[in-house]
Order: structure tokens, then C-alpha cells, then sequence
């Protein structure tokens, strides 16, 4: 029985446990993480459309935009096969030309290759050098055709891009082969210049997808692009794309199923997916009110007000600790729609009584286990003390 007290007044502080507990945490405004605040933010319809405002601020389609397909422009290294016709009597290109028709009204045609200066200027036989950087082959014809009138016959021109050197796209990392992809009239997009470099070597949902422009640079995992057309934006010249693997995964920690380090996709991944994904809470343990994803969040995503004091990371990242009251029917539906991020932590506290149960239950065991053993011990003396019967003569 001795044995018995003891753990009963040590019971609490003898049995150990998953980590902090409901109370504790929703005491974080008061702590601190190296001396500065940490923010606790309800999860809530607010919270959810402060996130989602900022994802969708941070998207190709917004942050980048898209664009209309536009004439190519010349610029330095383009070469042009540039075809010159005159009528009869030719007198400008003489015997260089070639005859293109047979008959009275028959042309004389020259073809002429040049490529543009790094100063953007072509030089073209009697009509002299212009400047061809920025403009169109369409207003190369023209100027030509220009120059050309009063010195040939009737003069026509045909400007052809025959190698494109200024307008490319840069397509490197997790694709079957890094190279330079050309820009064509028809404006291509993110997915045709990935597709141009052999696709990715990955799952589309472990890679995520960095685009580089001027001085501007987003990411978005390459499943979103190919479910949202939005984001398959048009590429322009000088565009770097950045195919990453990048494998997601959160930590579950607490009164759940299962502790560990859970994998996923990328994407939209709820965080009724990943509670799914651990088992689920334990029915035995769990407070159903203390539900936490504890995140190193942009401070663009919260509430401005509630994170004056919080301190920002290298990166310019806040500790944030959301906090999910699953008493609340809604609150399924705010699990849906929150989606969650790489390298966050979710932790299930346990319920006030759990450990005491636990407790309980602990001592019940030792006490059964003590009265047995106590009976054996007293069957054990009573037979040693019970004197043995004399043998009859």
C-alpha cells in the first residue's frame, strides 16, 4: 500500500506525455520565440481568405499577368532571308536576280541573307543601312520597299526570320534537358516551353515551378499549372523557368494515430486530408479543441494587427501557430479549405482528463497487480503455517 500512495501523490508528474498541452499554447501570445512575440490566429472564414488573398497575390496570373501574341521583334543575332523583287527591265540586282515567272510581266527575284548587328542594324545592297532592332519584319518590308522606289522597277520585298536568336526562354532544372527555348509568333506558354525541354524528369506533384522575370520571381507547384489554365501563362524574352523538385511533407505530432513524418502532394492538400492521412484524432486523448498548425508564415497572410511584435525570420517569415476548435461543426469546412504547406507542423493536444484517466487506469493495474500478488503471498503463509498431519500408526 505504501507503494500505492506514492504514486498516487506522484501520479501527474510521473506519467509522461505528448507534448504541450491546450492550455499552454493558447497562452503563446505571451511567450516568446528569441525574444519577440508569436502570434496565435484562430482559424477561421477571416483567417482562410487573408491566406488564400495572399496565395492568389503570389500566382503566374497575377503577380506575372499574361499577354496577347505579338509579331516578333528583331533583335541582335536574328538572321532574316530578305527576298527583293523587281520588275523588267531589272536594273538594281542584274544578273544576281532569278527569273520567277516566264512572260511579258515576269519579276526578277533576290534573296539576301543577313543577321542583325549587336547594334541592331542590317545592311541591305542599294538600300543601304537601318535599323532593324525592335521593329517587325513586316516594317523591314516596308522600309525597303521605300528606299527602294524611284531606283528599282516596281520593287516588292519579303522579310523571313529564318533563325531566331533574341527572343528565348530559358528552361533548366528537373526537365529531361536544360536549353534555350525560341519564342514564336504565336506566343508560347509555360507549359509548351517546359514540354519544348522534354517535360519533367518528376511527378508533376513534387515539382514546383519558379519563374524568374526582370526582377520579379513566384513559384507554384506544376500541378496547379496544369489544373488552373489561368496560370499557363504566355512566356516572354529573357524569362528564366525553374523546374525544382521539391517533396512536401508536415510533421504530425500529439493525439493523433500516427507521429511522423507524412509525405505528400503538392498542391491543394487540406488539412482534412492530412488528418485523414494520420489516422485521425484519438478518441481517447485528443481535445477536440486544440487542433494546431504551427507554420513560419508571410506576413502578408495574417492579420497585420495581431503580428506588430512577432519576429521575422532571415527570410522575412513570422512563427504563426493556427488554432482549430473541432467542436465546431464549421470547422470541417475550414479544414477543407485550408491547404497545407511544406515543412509545417500539426499537433493534436491531449484532453484535460486524458492523462488522469491514464493515471487512473495505471493505478488500477498496479493495485490489482499488488492484491494478487498480496493473495499469493497469503495463500503461501497459511499453507506454510498450517502444521503438516501426523501419519496414522
Amino acid at each position: 500500500m505504501a507503494v500505492i500512495t506514492l504514486l498516487v501523490q506522484s501520479g501527474c508528474t510521473a506519467l509522461g506525455g505528448s507534448g504541450p498541452t491546450h492550455a499552454s499554447i493558447k497562452r503563446l501570445d505571451k511567450a516568446t520565440y528569441t525574444g519577440d512575440d508569436i502570434a496565435l490566429v484562430n482559424l477561421n472564414g477571416a483567417a482562410l481568405k487573408r491566406i488564400s488573398g495572399y496565395e492568389q497575390s503570389r500566382s503566374f496570373a497575377t503577380l506575372l499577368g499574361d499577354s496577347e501574341a505579338q509579331d516578333p521583334v528583331l533583335g541582335a543575332g536574328d538572321v532574316l532571308d530578305i527576298s527583293v523583287w523587281e520588275a523588267p527591265p531589272a536594273v538594281l540586282f542584274g544578273a544576281a536576280a532569278e527569273v520567277s515567272a516566264a512572260g511579258a510581266g515576269a519579276q526578277s527575284r533576290t534573296v539576301i541573307q543577313q543577321v542583325v548587328a549587336t547594334d541592331g542594324a542590317l545592311s541591305i545592297p542599294f538600300v543601304g543601312r537601318m535599323d532593324a532592332g525592335g521593329k517587325t519584319p513586316a516594317q523591314i518590308e516596308r522600309e525597303i520597299v521605300r528606299r527602294l522606289t524611284g531606283r528599282a522597277n516596281d520593287p516588292q520585298a519579303v522579310v523571313r526570320l529564318s533563325q531566331n536568336d533574341a527572343r528565348n526562354v530559358t528552361v533548366l532544372g528537373e526537365v529531361a534537358g536544360s536549353r534555350r527555348v525560341p519564342i514564336g509568333p504565336r506566343g508560347e506558354r509555360l507549359l509548351d516551353v517546359i514540354a519544348s525541354a522534354g517535360g519533367t524528369r518528376q511527378p508533376v506533384g513534387q515539382v514546383t515551378v519558379q519563374l524568374s522575370r526582370g526582377t520579379a520571381t513566384t513559384s507554384m507547384v506544376l500541378d496547379r499549372v496544369i489544373r488552373d489554365p489561368r496560370q499557363n501563362i504566355r512566356v516572354k524574352t529573357g524569362d528564366v523557368v525553374t523546374l525544382l523538385y521539391q517533396p512536401y511533407s508536415f510533421i504530425a505530432l500529439g493525439a493523433i494515430a500516427r507521429n511522423a513524418e507524412i509525405p505528400f502532394e503538392g498542391g491543394k492538400f487540406s488539412l482534412a486530408q492530412a488528418l485523414g492521412r494520420t489516422g485521425g484524432l484519438r478518441d481517447d486523448r485528443a481535445n477536440i479543441q486544440g487542433v494546431f498548425i504551427f507554420r513560419l508564415e508571410e506576413p502578408e497572410a495574417v492579420d497585420p494587427a495581431g503580428t506588430l511584435n512577432a519576429r521575422r525570420m532571415e527570410n522575412g517569415r513570422i512563427p504563426i501557430v493556427y488554432q482549430l476548435n473541432m467542436s465546431d461543426p464549421t470547422a470541417f469546412f475550414v479544414a477543407q479549405d485550408f491547404v497545407m504547406r511544406d515543412k509545417d507542423v500539426l499537433y493534436v493536444s491531449t484532453a484535460p482528463g486524458a492523462d488522469l484517466a491514464r493515471f487512473v487506469s495505471t493505478v488500477a493495474s498496479i493495485t490489482f497487480s499488488a492484491i494478487s500478488i498480496g493473495n499469493v503471498l497469503g495463500s503461501s503463509s497459511n499453507n506454510a503455517a498450517t502444521p503438516a498431519p501426523k501419519p496414522q500408526p
